[in-house]
């Protein structure tokens, strides 16, 4: 007889029940663990593969004889093996939807598993257990596959910013920097090819494909570039500062980290003002950690707005920093990030902290 109420049946005397395990006397911190290891396992899907890792934590919840997890394609992954006549999910489901378990098989449980209102696969138990206990399981794997795909989305998310990122040159920099190194040809022309050259690295550390991180040394030579580029267009109305300790040249960090805040500083700092204005870059070590300033004495802005661009929610001008700020806070943590110090004529300072030595954070 199948045991598949919220309430089994009390043992025959001297017979123990099987795979019944009352969940109030279970180890409270081994299921804990043994969840956080199937939501581990299930961050590509059922369809990845810890699928069969996830079934096995199942299982040892649960305490059954089997657990299967299948996705839409309908093969089931079972722990600790297939059954000898191992059948499609769907047929697995359609008998525990529509017949009587045969004689001398174990008793079948199946819940549909749908994640954000769509279905996305089949937990199959067999086995006496609690159909509350297989209820819960349930909801376990569902929010892991879950999470998963919002990990998944966000991850694609960010890519998509940074390539946006990588893409965004301004057309106007671009024609300026052409223009000043076309009116060198003749009259300087080593300037002229020097220009030319720290115009095809700008474009190459902007645009061409790389890992997901780079050193500060390779970060702060594409701010170098990009600054002798528009000192050759702005003149004498860009002054700039570049100082960086010898210590902190090898720290990793995520890529095009750096530029952006000087690109900003310079097109909404520097540019519009009249007169001359300053940049100045900073990189030492403080402790276990690096830090880096962009700062200007440009215009500057209201502290709210540094916020809503920080937020992202200031338009496609904030799109830079923005990205940058998520992105620092998704590899080393919340209490990473840019910090805007700002008011109205009062310049701006953008403040990098990262960790000197990160584990998984390494150039590619």
């Amino acid at each position: 007889m199948a045991v598949s109420a919220d309430r089994a049946p009390d043992p025959a005397p001297g017979r123990s029940r099987i795979g019944v395990r009352p969940w109030a006397r279970t180890d409270p911190v081994a299921v804990l663990s043994v969840a956080r290891h199937i939501a581990d396992e299930l961050k590509d899907g059922l369809g990845g593969s810890g699928v069969r890792a996830a079934a096995r934590g199942v299982r040892r919840l649960l305490d059954v004889d089997r657990v299967a997890l299948a996705d839409l394609s309908g093969r089931p992954v079972w722990a600790p093996a297939p059954p000898a006549d191992e059948r499609p999910a769907t047929e697995l489901v359609e008998e525990v939807l529509h017949s009587e378990t045969k004689g001398g098989r174990p008793p079948l449980m199946a819940l549909p598993l749908h994640v954000h209102h769509e279905l996305a696969g089949v937990l199959v138990v067999a086995g006496a257990v609690r159909r509350s206990a297989v209820r819960e399981a349930a909801g376990w794997i569902v929010e892991a596959l879950e999470r998963g795909r919002l990990e998944a989305s966000a991850e694609q998310a960010a890519q998509a910013e940074l390539r946006a990122l990588r893409a965004e040159i301004s057309p106007h920099f671009v024609y300026n920097a052409l223009t000043v190194i076309a009116a060198l040809v003749s009259s300087e022309p080593d300037r002229s090819r020097e220009l030319m050259i720290d115009f095809a690295d700008y474009i190459r550390y902007s645009l061409a494909r790389h890992g997901e991180y780079t050193t500060v040394a390779d970060e702060f030579h594409a701010i170098e570039t990009y600054l002798a580029l528009q000192r050759a267009v702005l003149g004498e109305r860009l002054q700039v500062q570049v100082r960086v300790a010898p210590e902190v040249l090898a720290v990793a960090l995520p890529y095009l980290v750096l530029q952006p805040l000087v690109e900003n500083a310079v097109r909404h700092g520097i540019e519009p003002r009249a007169g001359a204005g300053h940049v100045l870059v900073r990189g030492e070590a403080e402790g276990n950690d690096c830090v880096i300033s962009v700062e200007d004495d440009g215009l500057g802005m209201d502290p709210s707005l540094a916020e809503e661009i920080l937020a992202g929610r200031a338009g496609s001008d904030s799109v830079g920093l923005a990205n940058v700020d998520r992105r620092l806070r998704n590899v080393y943590g919340p209490w990473f990030g840019l910090v805007v110090e700002t008011a109205r004529d009062e310049g701006t300072r953008v403040v990098v902290r990262i960790p000197r030595f990160q584990p998984g954070v390494m150039p590619g």
